[in-house]
């Protein structure tokens, strides 16, 4: 099993829960995040005073998928999620050591 977390543009969560339901993965979590890469954040203007955003907000998705579907899973975050700017974010692909169910005490692939 595979955690798959990818952090992403906040307005890309609907293309990318689409993108993954389409192929049958179902649970996620998602977790308002702040950040920034090469963006470097950006100037604002407020009511004539300027100031300098640093961390923009992004959203991180987190999901365990078996290790058969972590190529296509990867696939359809990067085509739904791309933008082609700066900011796009990443995404980062960790092994699972095991998964249990609270509710019912499954345990590995089931309980995902």
């Amino acid at each position: 099993m595979k955690k798959i977390e990818a952090v992403i543009k906040p307005f890309k969560l609907d293309d990318v829960k689409e993108a993954l339901q389409e192929l049958g993965i179902q649970g996620m979590t998602i977790v308002e995040a702040k950040g920034f890469g090469r963006q470097k954040g950006h100037t604002e203007l407020y009511r004539g005073a300027e100031y300098v955003v640093d961390f923009l907000p992004k959203l991180k998705l987190e999901l365990v998928v078996n290790d058969d579907q972590v190529d296509a899973a990867v696939e359809a975050i990067l085509q739904a999620a791309r933008t082609g700017r700066i900011g796009d974010g990443k995404i980062f692909v960790s092994d699972i050591a095991q998964v249990i169910r609270i509710r019912t005490g499954e345990t590995g692939a089931i309980a995902i």
